[in-house]
């Protein structure tokens, strides 16, 4: 699998010395060195917690890049990236899921589909035809 650590150009960073406590909302692409305590929130954005970071909070957001330690749920609308010495401790939930040797993952995951109109149906989606009755004359 193609490595994609690099993100788009970061247009919010919050810095090692930096501490939030409440609802972050955002677009483009957030970078946290610090704590974080609530929720993040973004449509569409990305964010990357660095090495110092300490994330207590509920992330909802389109691309999730953990290189630090996150303790609630993650739910990424594109993907969830996990690289050494990331830490996540809660449930995670994304189309695509990569996690790096070294990164540590404790919680429950689920790889949903992504939901765009006109997109590919799996074979696992598919409904199983079920052969009808004879009709009685």
């Amino acid at each position: 699998m193609k490595k994609e650590k690099g993100t788009d150009r970061i247009s919010t960073f919050i810095g090692a010395d930096a501490s939030i406590d409440g609802t972050i909302e955002f677009t483009g692409t957030i970078r946290v060195d610090g704590k974080v305590k609530g929720k993040i929130v973004s449509n569409g954005g990305t964010v990357v917690v660095g090495e110092k970071a300490d994330v207590n909070a509920e992330v909802f957001v389109n691309v999730a890049v953990i290189m630090g330690a996150v303790n609630g749920s993650i739910d990424a609308k594109e993907r969830i990236e996990v690289y050494p010495p990331g830490r996540v401790g809660g449930d995670i939930q994304a189309p695509v899921i990569s996690i790096e040797p070294g990164g540590i993952f404790n919680g429950s995951c689920v790889m949903k589909a992504q939901t765009e109109p006109g997109a590919k149906t799996s074979f696992f989606s598919k409904k199983q035809s079920v052969p009808e009755e004879p009709k009685d004359k």
